[in-house]
Order: C-alpha cells, then sequence, then structure tokens
C-alpha cells in the first residue's frame, strides 16, 4: 500500500531542520547565528507546509496527518516556536548560551509537541510526550546561569517522570482492556465491550499524566517553582506549546458530538473549577511576577477544560480560539520579561517593573497589552476568547462552573492590573539598563501586539477557519 509523505512534510522538515542545526556546532563551534536562522528556516516551513500541504484521510497508525485538525495545531505550534526562537535570540546571545544545543533542541520539542497533538495511536502519542519532555529539561536548564536554571529542570525533571509514569500504566491498561493501541474517546460514553473497570482505572492514570503536564490541580504544584527559576523566554515556550500541545491530546480523548461521560464528566467538571479557583485565588497573593503568571497559567488551564467540558461544536470552536489566543498572551508575557532583563536576571518583584513604562515604553507596551488580554479585557483577544468560553459552558448546561469562571476572570484583573500598573508608577530612581532589542525580538514584539488586539477585534477570519476543521476534530 503507497502511503504519501506529503502529510507528515512539517515533520520531517523539522526533525531535518533539528540535525542540521546539531550538525552546524559541530562544524562551527562558536558562536554564529546560523542555528539561528536554520531553525527560522525550519519553523517557517513547518508552517508553509502544513498551510499548503494537500489534505488526507487519517494515515497509518491512527495519525490525523493532513486532516484541518493536524492543520491548525501544526500552524499553531510552529507559530510558538517561531515567536520563541525571535524572543530569545539577543536574551541568549547576551548570556552566551545561543547556539546549536538552544535552536536544535527547540526544533525537536516542537517536533514533539505535534506528535502529541495528532497522533491517535498510544504508543506514538508517548514516544512523542517524551520526546518533548527531554527536549524541555534541556531546555530550561540550558541558560547555566545560576542554580536556579538546575533546580527548575531537577524539580521538572522529577514531575515529568511522574506524569511519564502515570501515562505508560494507563496505556498498559487500556491495552490490556481493548486490545488496541487506537486512541479513543475515552472521556465520552463508550460501548458496553469495552466500558470496563479496567479502561476507566487506564483513563484516571491518562488524565492524571495529562493534568501534571499541563498544570491542573492538584497536580499544578510545581509550576511555580519551574516558572521561576526558567528563563523567561523557555517559561513562555514551555507555558504555551507544550500546554497546548496535551490539550489538543485531550480533544482526542473527549468526543466532539457527544456528551460526557457519566463518571468522568463530573470529574472534569470539579478538576475544572478547582483549577480556576486555586490558580486565580493563589495568584492574589504573590509579589513575585514569574510566580503570578505561573498560578495564571494554572487558571487559563481551567477556562481550557471548561470548553473541553462543554463539548459539541461551540465548546471545540471555543478551545482552538482560546489556545491561539493564550498562546500570543502568555509568549508575549514572558518575552516582555526577557526583554526587560538586567544582566543576568529577569525582572520579576513589583518593584522591578516600576517607571519601566516610561524608560522602556514598547516593551512594556508588550507587557500590558498581553496582561490586559490575560484578564480578558476588550478588546483583546482574552475578551473575545472568554466569552466563548463562557458561552459555550452556559450552552452545555454548566451553569455553576461558568459562574466559577466568571468570578476567577473577574479576580484575575485585580492581579494583572497590579503589575500593568506598576509600569507606569512612581518608584525607584536608579536607572536600569536592558538589552537591546534587536531585530528578531522586535518583529515578534510586533507580530503578538498585532495579534492580540486583531483577534480581539476581528476575530472572524480564525472563527471561520475553525469552523472549517471542525468535522475533524472527532
Amino acid at each position: 500500500m503507497h502511503i504519501s509523505l506529503l502529510p507528515i512534510l512539517p515533520q520531517i522538515i523539522l526533525a531535518g531542520g533539528g540535525l542540521l542545526v546539531y550538525m552546524s556546532g559541530i562544524r562551527r563551534p562558536e558562536r554564529s547565528n546560523l542555528g539561528f536562522f536554520l531553525a527560522l528556516l525550519s519553523l517557517l516551513g513547518s508552517a508553509t507546509a502544513a498551510a499548503i500541504g494537500p489534505a488526507s484521510e487519517a494515515m497509518a497508525m491512527g495519525s490525523t496527518a493532513g486532516s484541518g485538525f493536524s492543520r491548525f495545531f501544526i500552524l499553531l505550534l510552529s507559530g510558538i516556536g517561531l515567536l520563541s526562537v525571535l524572543l530569545i535570540h539577543h536574551y541568549a546571545e547576551a548570556r552566551e548560551y545561543s547556539g546549536d544545543v538552544l535552536y536544535g533542541t527547540m526544533l525537536f520539542a516542537v517536533l514533539g509537541m505535534i506528535g502529541v497533538a495528532e497522533t491517535r495511536n498510544w504508543l506514538v502519542f508517548f514516544l512523542n510526550f517524551e520526546l518533548l519532555s527531554l527536549a524541555l529539561y534541556i531546555l530550561i536548564a540550558v541558560g547555566k546561569t545560576g542554580v536556579n536554571d538546575y533546580e527548575a529542570a531537577i524539580k521538572y525533571f522529577i514531575m515529568g517522570a511522574v506524569a511519564s509514569g502515570f501515562l505508560i500504566f494507563g496505556i498498559a491498561l487500556f491495552y490490556a482492556g481493548t486490545g488496541s493501541l487506537i486512541i479513543a474517546p475515552l472521556l465520552a460514553p463508550v460501548s458496553r465491550e469495552t466500558d470496563t473497570y479496567l479502561v476507566a482505572l487506564a483513563t484516571a492514570l491518562i488524565l492524571a499524566g495529562a493534568g501534571f503536564k499541563i498544570s491542573l490541580v492538584p497536580f499544578h504544584l510545581w509550576t511555580p517553582d519551574v516558572y521561576q527559576g526558567a528563563p523567561a523566554p523557555i517559561t513562555g515556550f514551555l507555558a504555551t506549546g507544550a500546554k497546548i500541545a496535551v490539550i489538543a491530546f485531550l480533544l482526542h480523548l473527549a468526543a466532539p458530538h457527544a456528551s460526557p461521560h457519566p463518571i468522568f464528566g463530573p470529574i472534569l467538571w470539579w478538576l475544572a473549577a478547582l483549577t480556576i479557583i486555586v490558580g486565580n485565588i493563589t495568584a492574589l497573593v504573590q509579589t513575585r511576577v514569574k510566580r503570578l503568571l505561573a498560578y495564571s497559567s494554572v487558571a487559563q488551564m481551567g477556562y481550557l477544560l471548561m470548553a473541553i467540558l462543554a463539548g459539541r461544536q461551540m465548546g471545540q470552536q471555543a478551545v482552538l480560539f482560546y489556545a491561539a489566543a493564550y498562546a500570543l498572551m502568555d509568549l508575549g508575557a514572558f518575552g516582555a520579561l526577557a526583554l526587560l532583563a538586567d544582566g543576568d536576571e529577569d525582572p520579576d518583584e513589583l518593584e522591578d517593573f516600576r517607571q519601566l513604562g516610561y524608560r522602556s515604553p514598547g516593551r512594556a507596551a508588550l507587557l500590558a497589552v498581553s496582561l490586559l488580554s490575560l484578564a480578558g479585557l476588550p478588546p483583546t483577544a482574552g475578551f473575545f476568547g472568554k466569552f466563548l468560553i463562557f458561552t459555550a459552558t452556559l450552552k452545555a448546561g454548566y451553569t455553576g462552573l461558568a459562574l466559577i469562571g466568571i468570578a476567577g476572570a473577574v479576580v484575575s484583573v485585580y492581579y494583572y492590573m497590579k503589575v500593568a500598573v506598576a509600569l507606569y508608577l512612581q518608584g525607584r530612581e536608579t536607572a536600569q539598563e536592558t538589552l537591546p532589542l534587536g531585530w528578531p525580538a522586535a518583529v515578534a514584539a510586533t507580530g503578538i501586539v498585532t495579534l492580540i488586539l486583531w483577534l480581539g477585534a476581528l476575530p472572524a477570519p480564525l472563527l471561520a477557519f475553525i469552523d472549517c476543521i471542525g468535522r475533524n476534530l472527532g
């Protein structure tokens, strides 16, 4: 049987690009921009191949490669990788770790993200999950600017190993109960032949492993320490790409046009509610901005889980739109921290941000717009995304959960505005030197701000694209 490689051309480009970047480090071990440009070309090539490549049906081993679902997430995850590479360029150059290890590993991380998002086979999923995890362990520690990087990498490694243990045990139980490695919609009612206690236990373990990766409560405790210790651009890459890939995987587990599983529906309800409540309340008392954004990202995962639980067409639409908006918002926030960095340290205490709106107006504007969007204020992408999520949740009949989400969004305005206001308040009189912006970071910052405002004011084009691929979400 002939199998075309065109649907997996984006993955081939990323894998080949990663190998070329590593080889460039062998031939030219001194610092150069070759790895940077190879990474940019690979990510642009991946996105282009996904955009113009031929549509196809599901491929061997349960992959959705070539489908509208796959195209959406390849474009989104390649875009996240592209913006992350642009944001980290000068940051890494100033700290002398820009090179083949950084950019090559980022390409393989994006490759793992795409594999997690699109595969329908448990074995292939786990291999991609481990590829993503190993790449992130390296990226978190690659800075080598202090013990915080290594501490964050070790903590993430330990929690990642726990998550992998849950996943592989759950996959083994699923295979024992069904005799199949094809990923089924486990969070929706299934046939009586496979709806056994063994499959239910497997689903619970798999859900716990995914919960670790996207910081659902009570699996979120690693998040603030890792976010605080990792370099700011890498934190943004981790907080967006890895989590969105797992969200796409959860969409595979939840049938788009079915009611939730009678057991796992209530579990998802409580997971979403607790994640929103704990994330927002804990963020209220934070004085360090990285930890505040960490708990904020916990709460954001609660909103996405709400939309997954709502299911059906509108819930799926809300997940995809908010995933794109969340990627822009968090990349903008952590990217701004990197651009505002002073020497080897990222700004973290609230006092560090005072007067930066006047000393570095462009960088402060990136942070302010990202925070306003995370708070869900108009006319930003975050406002329209939350509107879609709350509307889908109410139409699905989860009024209580929608009210919890709305209350959480209202509470979040306070702690986001606390940082935004600090940018423009009078504070310390000492000057603060920031890294040169450079064209890569300027392009990324301009693109992020433009897209956040554009998706808030004119969301119709993205919604139309999402509607076109809706039939491929099942």
